[in-house]
């Protein structure tokens, strides 16, 4: 076995071995550049959220959750399309929006296996915020959300 590395992934890096698979669902893991606490403001942080619906978005891939940190992103979807496309329109429509840089280079993915509890998968992503200590209940936090909400 190797050691470990602690240097940060480079954006290359993190596409080694990426695949587009439509219909596939994806949790995608995106930070802001030198972890900047961009969306501890109200304005930023709904922006976030108002992008991962937008039309353009939205033509290449469903959001089924997302959970909008103060540093990054963490965002189930199903694909429609490409994956670094979908992320990329993504980036760029939050950037424009807050008219600055918002992103580090590259995003993290990880395909969700066949079989896999989907709904256990997007309750421990959007359960971040209780874990960050940002809230002690997570119907406090107003930044996330998940298809299978009901009521």
């Amino acid at each position: 076995m190797g050691e470990i590395s602690t240097t940060p992934a480079r954006g290359h890096a993190l596409r080694k071995g990426r695949r587009s698979i439509d219909g596939q669902l994806y949790l995608v893991t995106i930070v802001t550049r030198d972890r900047a606490p961009i969306f501890e403001h109200l304005f930023a942080a709904r922006w976030a959220v108002r992008c991962l619906y937008d039309d353009d978005v939205t033509g290449q891939g469903r959001t089924l959750a997302h959970v909008i940190m103060p540093d990054h992103v963490h965002w189930m979807l199903q694909l429609a399309g490409d994956l670094s496309s979908v992320v990329r329109l993504y980036k760029a429509k939050v950037s424009a929006g807050l008219s600055r840089r918002v992103w580090q280079r590259g995003f993290h993915d990880r395909a969700i296996r066949r079989g896999e509890d989907v709904v256990s998968a997007s309750r421990y992503m959007v359960a971040n915020p209780l874990r960050a200590g940002l809230v002690t209940q997570i119907g406090d936090y107003p930044h996330w959300d998940a298809v299978w909400l009901t009521g």
